[in-house]
């Protein structure tokens, strides 16, 4: 199988999970996930990351090991944006 794009990845969870905010940046080997879900609510992270991977699905059985995430609510997101690195 190709590697997949960083495109594809955001697909695959798209399709699999309710997203309000996915961002996949990658290079076909390593990607990085940040993601934003209500589903996410009071799960802990590593629950979050299993709701990733079982949008994954078969998919990316291969590659789920190159996979980093940052799973956020959308409190947990909009607190975060709120919270700008301050520049000297």
């Amino acid at each position: 199988m190709a590697d997949p794009t960083p495109d594809q990845v955001r697909d695959f969870i798209a399709a699999g999970l309710q997203c309000t905010h996915l961002e996949v940046e990658g290079d076909g080997r390593h990607f990085f996930a940040t993601i934003v879900s209500p589903v996410f609510e009071g799960l802990p992270r590593v629950r979050r990351h299993q709701a990733v991977y079982a949008a994954l699905g078969d998919r990316m059985r291969e590659e789920i090991h190159a996979l980093s995430m940052k799973t956020l609510t959308p409190a947990e997101h909009l607190s975060q944006a709120g919270q700008a690195p301050h520049h000297h």
